[in-house]
């Protein structure tokens, strides 16, 4: 494989600051005049992730394709460059996302079934626009309420390549048998 070809692959992951897809690479390197097989685009990626070992750098394929990136080990020392604080993220935006990835396409009244509570605009309209969630459809009932599912962005900003990555939720014992009353006394 020519280093050249690994070098430009370098380059674009590098320099592109989001995710990039094998065939995209592959066109924008057609279009620089070194024509290649996706085959040896995926060689220099598998080259690159063998450079960067035992470094600061890793190559990361996510749900939109593959991209260059530091190391979470290193994430602490990095927070003192920006000066930008993420957006906090509460409870009820956590619980919201949690529900709309483990049981899409879910709309605003499931969610609120399994939250027991009322879910404020507000909070769909944040997801909606860290670009988490999208509506993909509508139910088929009266009201037609907006169907939520996970974008690919949600999936990227969780270095998840699909959605299937999340961890399994834990089972519910269920407590009815016991009388928990003696156990409080």
């Amino acid at each position: 494989m020519e280093q050249k070809v690994i070098n430009h692959v370098e380059a674009l992951l590098f320099g592109s600051g989001r995710p990039m897809r094998l065939s995209e690479i592959k066109s924008i390197l057609e279009n620089t005049g070194l024509i290649v097989e996706l085959s040896e685009v995926k060689r220099s990626i598998n080259h690159l992730e063998l450079r960067y070992e035992g470094t600061s750098l890793e190559v990361n394929e996510v749900a939109s394709g593959y991209r260059l990136q530091i190391k979470d080990d290193h994430s602490q020392s990095l927070s003192s460059l920006w000066n930008e604080k993420a957006p906090r993220v509460s409870k009820a935006l956590m619980e919201t996302i949690s529900i709309i990835a483990y049981k899409q396409p879910v709309t605003r009244g499931d969610i609120e079934d399994i939250r027991g509570i009322t879910v404020s605009t507000r909070i769909i309209r944040s997801l909606l626009e860290r670009n988490w969630i999208k509506v993909s459809g509508y139910r088929d009932v009266p009201g037609r309420p907006a169907l939520y599912v996970t974008t690919k962005d949600f999936l990227n900003d969780l270095n998840l390549k699909s959605i299937s990555e999340l961890p399994e939720l834990p089972e519910i014992e269920e407590n009815q048998e016991k009388d928990l009353l003696p156990q409080a006394i």
